[in-house]
Order: C-alpha cells, then sequence, then structure tokens
C-alpha cells in the first residue's frame, strides 16, 4: 500500500513537466513575435519554470517520505 501512495504521489511531476514544456513554446513563440522584448519574457519565464520545479520537487519529496515514513 506504501509503494501505490508513493507511485500516485510520483504523478505530480507530470504536471509540473507539462507545465515547463508549454511555457517553453509559448515564450518562444512570444519572442518570435516581439524580439525587443525577449529579456522581460525570457526573465519571467525562468522564474515561472523555477516555481513548476519547485512543484515537481515536492511531489517527490512527497513521494519519497510515503516511502521511508
Amino acid at each position: 500500500m506504501e509503494t501505490l501512495g508513493a507511485g500516485l504521489a510520483a504523478f505530480g511531476v507530470l504536471g509540473p513537466g507539462l507545465a515547463i514544456g508549454i511555457l517553453g513554446g509559448m515564450s518562444a513563440a512570444a519572442i518570435g513575435r516581439n524580439p525587443d522584448a525577449a529579456a522581460q519574457i525570457r526573465g519571467l519565464a525562468i522564474i515561472l519554470a523555477a516555481f513548476a520545479e519547485g512543484l515537481g520537487v515536492l511531489a517527490v519529496v512527497v513521494g519519497l517520505l510515503t516511502l521511508f515514513l
């Protein structure tokens, strides 16, 4: 039963992974449309990717805690 809970917690990595992929594609399209705003778009994309990655790490930690505690 513990491994099932850990596996379900690991599914939390799918959301941030998809979010980072969509964010990368949309920011590349936005930079392609408006190259003058590339620095602002890139900075915002990096910050948002860090937030999404934090959620992924949190899901992995919850999965590991489910296994070992």
